[in-house]
């Protein structure tokens, strides 16, 4: 029931973000997804659970535009060849995990540059070869071996396959 519960509260949030439905069609950059409310590496397989608690087709069928396309390995093989960590200054002491990381961890991944930003959430938004913006990802309640073990497995220097 508290599963349920909180899964159909996800739904409200991101139904509120959603606001203006788009309309038909391709698939929606990652900022056009980001301003609806989904980000991360979702799978279209996630819309599909979405559709069980809103039924709103308009709302499903965005998710379906932002979604990636489900596989065995489909988010295995998907990685990046940068990051930016990005958080707001005055809003790290909520976030000890991400201090943790920017303080004891960071000097590891060269290839990550953390940016302050004024409120926003805890995020790393990945790069592609070029240095493009490719997914947001939010890291609120990660730990700070989560994000460790996320980047080593899904930034690669010089050899970005991200869709």
């Amino acid at each position: 029931m508290r599963t349920q519960t909180s899964a159909a509260l996800c739904s409200l949030v991101v139904l509120l973000l959603a606001g203006n439905a788009l309309g038909t069609g391709e698939r929606l950059g990652a900022k056009e997804c980001e301003d609806l409310g989904f980000t991360g590496l979702a799978l279209c397989s996630d819309c599909n659970t979405l559709a069980e608690y809103v039924k709103d087709e308009e709302l499903v069928s965005d998710c379906r535009k932002c979604c990636s396309e489900d596989s065995d390995d489909s988010i295995s093989k998907v990685t990046f060849s940068g990051a930016i960590l990005e958080v707001c200054m005055r809003k790290l002491v909520f976030y000890p995990e991400v201090v943790s990381f920017i303080e004891e961890e960071k000097d590891k991944f060269p290839y990550v540059k953390v940016q302050y930003a004024y409120a926003s959430p805890p995020k790393l938004i990945m790069l592609d070869s070029d240095g493009n913006h490719k997914e947001t990802i939010r890291i609120d309640n990660w730990k700070r071996e989560h994000i460790q073990q996320f980047l080593r497995e899904k930034v690669k220097p010089g050899g970005a396959s991200a869709i």
